[in-house]
């Protein structure tokens, strides 16, 4: 699709076409209702647009009459521009479907920015095989075995606050682990290969068990009511519930000192765990500052 072609289409034309490539691109199909919820507009247009984007980029999507929906192209080359972030943004929090354009801020605004982004080839096929709950062929590269041949079974993204993880059955440990989407290289869609029960996520109880915490301020910083306002607490307590698979993550981001004895020291540790306990059996807690568990744990995604 040439910068001419694009040129011609109004704001709203270059909105449905946007979402039209994100669609397929990273769950890998769209069909003529997706664009009429999303955009409002009928049928009809519905159908125009799906032919205009198959006629201005040939060979990015391709009809399956069987399926009754456009999946993605053999030859698909994308033609918009989408930072990492607005992906990720679109695919975790539904919404910034439309074209990612630069706008003039109403505010001056600044965010961190991360050190390592996803690429976006891979990150769509890990998308479309979550989507399409089949499994993923993939070269990955770890700190401790190096480049191994694996095939997963990806059910959910995941964000460390520094950088993102797939979580997924790994037929290779037969366990249920994170994978950083960084290291996975030459991913392959394994589209109608079959997933047994057991690798499905509602058998990893890492991602279904669900941990209760209480975050209070840290005991020996200053002025605890600050804490109590900045984080909104009741009663001068934070309560949270989390997923196991991402409680290590979490505390470790928000800088919540773990520790039994709330042994830790510097200014970032305004908060502490009422009761490190609550983390008994949370394979990630080695990942909380502080934590020390009862029993030796395996250190599970960082370090692999």
């Amino acid at each position: 699709m040439s910068n001419e072609l694009l040129t011609d289409l109004t704001q709203p034309q270059r909105d449905r076409l946007a979402f039209v490539e994100l669609r397929v691109r990273f769950i890998g199909e769209i069909r003529r209702q997706d664009l009429v919820t999303r955009f409002g507009i009928q049928s009809a247009a519905a159908t125009r647009d799906l032919a205009l984007y198959k006629e201005l980029a040939p060979g990015n999507i391709d009809y399956d009459s069987k399926g009754k929906s456009y999946v993605l192209g053999p030859d698909f080359r994308p033609v918009f521009d989408s930072p990492p972030d607005r992906v990720l943004s679109w695919l975790t929090l539904g919404f910034g479907d439309g074209e990612p354009v630069r706008l003039k801020a109403w505010i001056a605004s600044e965010t961190p920015s991360r050190l390592t982004q996803p690429d976006l080839d891979v990150l769509a096929s890990v998308t479309r095989a979550i989507h399409q709950e089949c499994p993923l062929a993939i070269e990955y590269h770890s700190i401790t075995s190096g480049r191994t041949d694996r095939e997963i079974v990806p059910f959910a993204l995941l964000d460390n606050g520094s950088r993102w993880h797939v979580r997924a059955f790994d037929r290779k440990s037969q366990e249920f682990r994170d994978f950083v989407i960084t290291r996975i290289r030459k991913p392959v869609v394994m589209k109608g290969a079959e997933v047994q029960s057991h690798e499905r996520s509602d058998q990893d109880i890492q991602w279904t068990r669900i941990v209760e915490l209480e975050l209070v301020p840290h005991p020996d910083q200053p002025r605890p009511e600050i804490t109590e306002m900045d984080y909104s607490m009741d009663s001068g307590v934070l309560r949270m519930k989390l997923r196991a698979a991402t409680a290590g993550y979490i505390l470790r981001q928000w800088c919540v000192d773990c520790s039994p004895d709330h042994s830790l020291r510097g200014h970032e540790y305004r908060l502490w765990l009422k009761d490190h306990l609550a983390l008994y059996g949370v394979k990630n807690a080695l990942l909380a500052p502080g934590y020390r568990s009862p029993e030796p744990l395996r250190r599970e995604a960082d370090s692999d």
